[in-house]
């Protein structure tokens, strides 16, 4: 499905201090406070016409130390044309002097997306209508100075709204074509020496997690997640990094289409529609080299190969997808940017993503 940014305008306002007659308060609370927002107006097949803000809230707790980890939390909120609403908070925070580390997606849409099959079995692009809410949780605990063990909480409520006639979705064959909902908890083991939150020069990043969605949880599917995501950095001279992604998933038992392991959107090879491929397994091989120009403007150029697989074939190695791609980024305080990028693949004619934060 081709995903054609057609008209994009932004703002880009950072605030990166406040008075000190603020609020109290807040000063207790926390310092090095920066801000981020981004109007948006957009026009996408899916959509038609759309609007909304976005943005981004770095800070520091004010009893940690100068060297803790900054804290994140990223907002949303868009409606389109074709009645579609968008609302998310994600959030990624440090504490105690990056004792406690808690990172949550967290969000409820009401989307169209395209089902294009599964596996290597494509079939015509059938849109479908969805609603869903989505709460992925993870706190976790420092074991050593650069490994924390926790608890990852998954759960998704997803319900299919409507389907083109004659397609594969609509037809009910497909595991999760009219209402799912997974919910579960698992072990996540996390490695992180990297020198910098939002943009490391050096250093690994790592998550692999268990979660079993069960109905003892609530669900109405019973399968394992197995996730390993782990991205990789390197200096190449005082402003360029070369930065690496590794991901590798697999899911085991009775899993909806919305759960398997899919690629394509903003972060795991960008031009290619979300979803566009899915399958049970996943490996994800990503590649990016980054590099800083002038004052807060800085680009980047990258690609990435994946393989797809299931339960008779864990990873058809002869079959790769694959993608590659440019674009610029526009820094802020602590080096979060503001990440412009136009990506191409052999399946669609172009896509174009904006949004903040590097990929991996």
């Amino acid at each position: 499905m081709q995903s054609r940014l057609v008209f994009v305008v932004f703002a880009f306002i950072s605030i990166s201090a406040f008075s000190q007659n603020a609020d109290t308060l807040k000063h207790k609370l926390l310092r090095d406070k920066s801000i981020v927002v981004l109007p948006v107006v957009f026009r996408l097949p899916e959509t038609r016409w759309g609007a909304g803000v976005g943005g981004s809230a770095s800070f520091n707790f004010t009893k940690d130390s100068s060297w803790a980890k900054p804290s994140q939390v990223t907002f949303g909120l868009t409606f389109t044309q074709n009645k579609q609403i968008l609302f998310f908070v994600p959030f990624k925070i440090f504490s105690k002097n990056n004792t406690y580390y808690f990172n949550s997606e967290n969000g409820w849409y009401r989307y169209n997306y395209i089902y294009s099959g599964i596996g290597e079995n494509k079939v015509k692009d059938e849109k479908f209508d969805t609603d869903y809410f989505r709460f992925r949780f993870l706190a976790a605990k420092h074991i050593n100075a650069t490994t924390y063990l926790g608890a990852r909480i998954n759960f998704e409520n997803y319900r299919i709204t409507g389907t083109q006639e004659g397609g594969e979705l609509s037809s009910g064959i497909i595991n999760g074509s009219d209402y799912s909902r997974t919910s579960g908890i698992g072990l996540s083991l996390i490695k992180d020496t990297r020198d910098a939150v939002f943009y490391p020069t050096k250093g690994i990043f790592g998550e692999a997690y268990v979660v079993p969605s069960n109905k003892i949880f609530g669900a109405n599917r019973n399968f394992v997640k197995i996730s390993v995501d782990v991205s990789k950095y390197a200096s190449l001279g005082k402003k360029t990094v070369w930065a690496n992604n590794v991901v590798g998933i697999s899911n085991i038992g009775d899993v909806p289409f919305n759960q398997l392991a899919f690629l394509g959107g903003q972060n795991r090879l960008r031009g290619i529609y979300e979803g566009y491929f899915r399958d049970k397994n996943a490996l994800i091989l990503q590649t990016e080299f980054r590099q800083e120009i002038w004052k807060i403007i800085g680009a980047a150029a990258f690609g990435s190969v994946a393989f797809l697989g299931n339960e008779t074939s864990i990873l058809r190695m002869n079959l790769p997808k694959y993608t590659y791609g440019a674009g610029l980024r526009i820094a802020t305080k602590n080096h979060l940017n503001l990440r412009l990028d136009y990506a191409l693949s052999p399946y669609h004619s172009g896509n174009f993503y904006a949004t903040i934060g590097e990929a991996f």
